[in-house]
């Protein structure tokens, strides 16, 4: 059984249709931007359907329960206004929301604000309600978003969000309470990380934050591969 498998099933979760192109999120934390820059990533496991050994930045699948949970504040207008670009409007919330909750599951940090949920929080995100946080959306940078080529055994419409590391609570380098969905976690200087053993789309995504370290952020506009039935073909979001 699968890392996601496994928590779906623990938490009564809905099981997802592996062969269905999912919305996804993944957040790179980026550290140190203006002295000696690095990114937070970690190794997924050799039994993974899914990129198998490679590392990554921490993400996942959207849950259907992220589109109930309560951002503190608000996603800004800018990033909200590109996520809804050629996509469901309704899902540019859920989106930042599962970005946070993967940050949470996959590296224990927390990205979010003190405070009480107004209700009793879903499943999947107990532990990160229990902490006494609220997840918080500030400083998201909405810079890249791929699809997954056909033929592949997992497909997601993935969004990449860029957040300055500092905007996590607590110790940087405490990865105590992450679950064992990634090893190795660890902050990889930016010149280096192209030495690890990476999925293509992770290359691109790093040499576009290279870039925006040097442009600044937000970005003028997103890069878009879409790769679907209908059309394979690289765009730009305004």
């Amino acid at each position: 059984m699968g890392e996601e498998d496994a928590r779906v099933r623990s938490e009564g979760l809905s099981p997802p249709d592996k062969s269905a192109l999912r919305d996804a999120a993944t957040v790179i934390m980026l550290r140190d931007a203006r002295t000696a820059p690095k990114v937070l990533m970690g190794q997924r496991g050799a039994a993974a359907a899914f990129m198998p050994n490679k590392f990554v930045f921490p993400g996942g699948a959207v849950d259907d329960v992220d589109a109930a949970v309560p951002l503190s504040p608000p996603l800004n207008p800018a990033c909200d206004a590109r996520l809804k670009d050629r996509a469901d409007p309704a899902l540019a919330s859920a989106l930042v929301a599962a970005g946070i909750r993967e940050v949470w599951e996959e590296t224990g940090l927390i990205l979010g604000r003190p405070g009480d949920w107004p209700a009793d929080a879903p499943r999947g995100w107990r532990g990160f309600a229990a902490s006494g946080h609220l997840p918080s959306p500030e400083g998201f940078h909405f810079i890249f978003r791929a699809i997954t080529p056909l033929g592949r055994p997992r497909r997601f419409d993935a969004r990449f969000f860029l957040v300055e590391a500092d905007r996590a609570v607590g110790d940087l380098d405490d990865f105590s309470r992450a679950e064992d969905e990634l090893s190795h976690l660890q902050w990889v200087p930016l010149p280096k990380a192209r030495g690890f053993d990476l999925p293509f789309i992770t290359e691109v995504v790093l040499a576009e934050i290279a870039g925006l370290l040097e442009t600044g952020l937000p970005p003028a506009s997103v890069p878009f591969f879409n790769n679907t039935p209908a059309a394979s073909e690289f765009l730009r979001i305004a």
